[in-house]
C-alpha cells in the first residue's frame, strides 16, 4: 500500500494566459491530504511561446514524461479532440474536451465542466425556478453550462451571443440531445429577459481582463436568479448589480472547484473530498 501512495503522479493545464489557475493548487493539495505525490505543472501557451497547433507535440510531450492526464482549458477545448484515441459519452455530446486522461498508449478525453456547473448549481441554488433562463455566451463555457442547466431539468432556455452563429448552433445541439425542453437562439435579449426565471452567465466579461456588465443593468429584477461561471474575481460587476437588486446569485467558485473534483477523480483513481476542496478554494480566494 505504501508503494501506491508514494507512486509520483503527475498533471498538467494546457491553455493560454493561465498563470492566475488555481488548479494545480486544488489538485496537489488534495492529492497531499491524500497522501499522493502528485505534481501538476502549468502549460502555458503564452509562457512556452506555443499555440493551438503545437497540441500534437505537448500531449506526446506529457506522454514521454509519464503524466496521468491533462487538464484543457481556452482555448484548447476543442481543437484538442483530433488528438486524442476516444471520448467519453458527454465530451462527446458536448464537443469539447477539459480532462484527457493519459493511460496505456491512449488519450481519453472528458468534459467535467458539465458536472461542475451543475453540481455548484444544484447546491448553491436549491428550488431555484427552472421554467426559463437566459444564457450569455455559446462558447465552450456556454455548451457546458447548457447541457448543465438542461440536465437539471430547465425547461425553456433562450441563448445569446455576439456571434449568432454559435447560439444557432448551440440551440440546435442542444434541442437534439434534449427534446423535451425548448431552445432556442434570442434577437431581444429585453423581451427574453422580461419572460426569464433565471440568468446564466457564460462569457468571459467580469474578469478582470474583460471588466464590465455582460448585459444592462436595469434587465435583472428581483424575481432573477443569476447563475456566473467567472471566479476570478469571485465578486463580479454582475453579481454586484445582481444583488443590489434583490437577486438570488450563485458565483462562479463551485464550478471551478466540481469541474476540478470531477478531474481528479479521473486522473488519479481516487475519490476527493469536494468539502475539502471547497474550503481550500475559499481560503486561496478569501
Amino acid at each position: 500500500m505504501a508503494d501506491t501512495l508514494l507512486k509520483p503522479l503527475k498533471a498538467g493545464l494546457i491553455g493560454t494566459g493561465i498563470q492566475a489557475s488555481l488548479t494545480p493548487a486544488m489538485h496537489m493539495t488534495e492529492g497531499a491530504a491524500q497522501g499522493l505525490d502528485y505534481s501538476y505543472e502549468l502549460i502555458d501557451l503564452n509562457q512556452i511561446n506555443a499555440s493551438p497547433d503545437d497540441l500534437p507535440r505537448l500531449l506526446k510531450n506529457a506522454e514521454e514524461k509519464g503524466f496521468s492526464g491533462l487538464n484543457i482549458t481556452h482555448p484548447c477545448k476543442q481543437l484538442v479532440i483530433p488528438c486524442l484515441d476516444e471520448l467519453s459519452a458527454e465530451a462527446r455530446a458536448l464537443g469539447a474536451v477539459n480532462t484527457v486522461v493519459l493511460k496505456g498508449g491512449r488519450r481519453t478525453g472528458h468534459n467535467t465542466d458539465w458536472w461542475g456547473f451543475a453540481e455548484s448549481f444544484r447546491r448553491g441554488m436549491p428550488e431555484a425556478d427552472l421554467s426559463s433562463a437566459v444564457q450569455l455566451g455559446a462558447g465552450g463555457a456556454g455548451v457546458a453550462t447548457a447541457y448543465a442547466i438542461l440536465s437539471l431539468g430547465l425547461k425553456r432556455l433562450t441563448v445569446f451571443d455576439r456571434e449568432t452563429d454559435r447560439a444557432v448552433a448551440l440551440a440546435q445541439t442542444m434541442s437534439a440531445l434534449f427534446p423535451a425542453a425548448s431552445i432556442s437562439a434570442g434577437d431581444d435579449l429585453q423581451s427574453a429577459m422580461a419572460d426569464a426565471a433565471g440568468l446564466v452567465h457564460a462569457t468571459p466579461t467580469g474578469m478582470a481582463k474583460y471588466p464590465g456588465m455582460p448585459l444592462p443593468a436595469e434587465l435583472l429584477d428581483a424575481r432573477h436568479w443569476v447563475a456566473e461561471i467567472v471566479y476570478f474575481p469571485l465578486e463580479t460587476e454582475l453579481l454586484k448589480q445582481a444583488r443590489s437588486r434583490g437577486c438570488r446569485t450563485l458565483d462562479g467558485g463551485g464550478m471551478a472547484v466540481f469541474q476540478a473534483v470531477g478531474a481528479f477523480r479521473l486522473i488519479t483513481g481516487r475519490d476527493p473530498d469536494p468539502a475539502r476542496m471547497l474550503a481550500h478554494f475559499k481560503a486561496m480566494t478569501t
